[in-house]
């Protein structure tokens, strides 16, 4: 049976253990585009993410006999909880092998949905292989992308948003080891051949772009990443020719695209995505690819994005976005000096969300302390007019922090 083939029976096979998610037109990001945008919001779906599918259609399709030994999967959160929720319903035991380092929140749910976790690994891909040595004992591996029945489930979103938006131009997808990307390429590409499909991927981890490049399989070194989702090293063996067939390119986007478009979905459309689940927005905008489809779907592949790490991933893409200053400003050490200052900035309506006043570092002169502000701006027209304030004030602006501050 053929892939696309294999796809539409996985829709049936999985509907009722799934929901069908959202697919959803943004004013905003059309307006911002000059594109017709939609949203396909995978982050609202079990588990919250698309691996769910690609994970109880393999299960559902293994002999019960071969079941009641249970399954074993790897994963640095979303698969985890795809396999343990899909199991759960089966009726199946599972046991998810995540990396060291994976979040708490996400071993926790992983917990929740009946999964028994071990650690192991630094990365995705170590303990992957870990999980390949407890599958020996008879338990069946849930590979989270290079496998067949696992890439037709999650195909199952390219026909749900053919099905809504059948003269779609276009459709871009996260991409790390390829089972999502490969499973939607085959299906639009079957029933709509003119569509443009393209992949996103992190610069931290390009292995999809590079092997797209260069016709061939590479491994890279991973690095450090908001996009965890899609950190892998190597597009999986059965993905990588479906994607030479069916991928028109793949593009990669940098941590502060990433962060930014994660601010995006937060701010206009109430949409918590994590960093993989942002990557196709952060491509659109930032404008990469050389096709130009004009009516475009983002699959907005997860939201399972750690709390701790959020407010970090909001303070970058305020700062990128110029919504977020820190200045440091040099004042003469005298009586009503920092009352002026934060008259000034009410003056400039920036609203002050930290400051701190030092009197004692070395490169401070004597008679002077240095106070350094946090500001709320509206971007960064409004930090120029806050600094010429300042230096017509008579006040010396000492550093500044933020990357893409203009300049002083």
């Amino acid at each position: 049976m053929r892939l696309w083939e294999e796809v539409a029976s996985a829709q049936k096979r999985i509907q009722n253990a799934i929901l069908r998610t959202p697919l959803i037109y943004s004013d905003t990001f059309s307006a911002l585009t000059g594109k017709e945008v939609f949203l396909k919001l995978e982050n609202l779906q079990k588990g919250g993410s698309f691996k769910i599918r690609g994970a109880y259609n393999k299960l559902s399709q293994i002999d019960p006999a071969v079941r009641r030994k249970g399954v074993v999967a790897a994963s640095a959160g979303n698969h985890a909880q795809g396999v343990a929720i899909a199991s759960a319903l089966l009726g199946v035991p599972s046991t998810i092998v995540m990396p060291e380092g994976a979040s708490l929140a996400k071993q926790m749910a992983t917990r929740s949905y009946g999964g028994e976790v071990v650690l192991f690994g630094r990365n995705t891909d170590e303990a992957l292989e870990y999980a390949q040595n407890l599958a020996k004992d008879g338990k069946t591996l849930i590979h989270p992308f290079d496998d067949e029945q696992v890439v037709a489930g999650q195909g199952t979103i390219g026909l749900e948003i053919l099905e809504e938006l059948p003269d779609l131009d276009g459709i871009v997808v996260p991409v790390g080891g390829g089972g999502l990307l490969s499973g939607v390429a085959s299906v639009v590409k079957k029933k709509r051949p003119a569509a443009k499909i393209i992949g996103v991927q992190s610069v931290n981890a390009p292995a999809g772009f590079l092997s797209l490049k260069q016709k061939k399989r590479v491994e890279v070194t991973v690095k450090p990443t908001l996009a965890d989702g899609i950190a892998i090293r190597s597009i999986g063996a059965i993905n990588f020719p479906i994607l030479q067939r069916s991928v028109d390119e793949i593009v990669t986007v940098d941590e502060e695209e990433i962060a930014s478009a994660i601010l995006l979905l937060m701010e206009r459309k109430r949409v918590v995505a994590e960093g993989a689940g942002a990557a196709p927005l952060a491509a659109l905008l930032a404008n990469k690819k050389k096709t130009r489809p004009k009516k475009v779907v983002l699959v907005i592949s997860g939201g399972n994005i750690d709390v701790n790490l959020l407010d970090r991933i909001i303070e970058k893409g305020l700062s990128q976005t110029g919504r977020m200053v820190r200045l440091a400003v040099l004042l003469r050490d005298i009586p009503g000096s920092l009352l002026r200052l934060t008259r000034l900035m009410a003056e400039h309506h920036a609203n002050i969300l930290h400051i701190v006043h030092e009197r004692a570092d070395r490169d401070i002169p004597i008679g002077f302390t240095r106070v350094t502000l946090v500001l709320e701006t509206r971007g960064p027209d409004h930090i120029r007019e806050i600094q010429e304030g300042l230096r017509n004030s008579g006040c010396v602006l000492q550093f500044r922090r933020s990357r893409n501050d203009p300049g002083l």
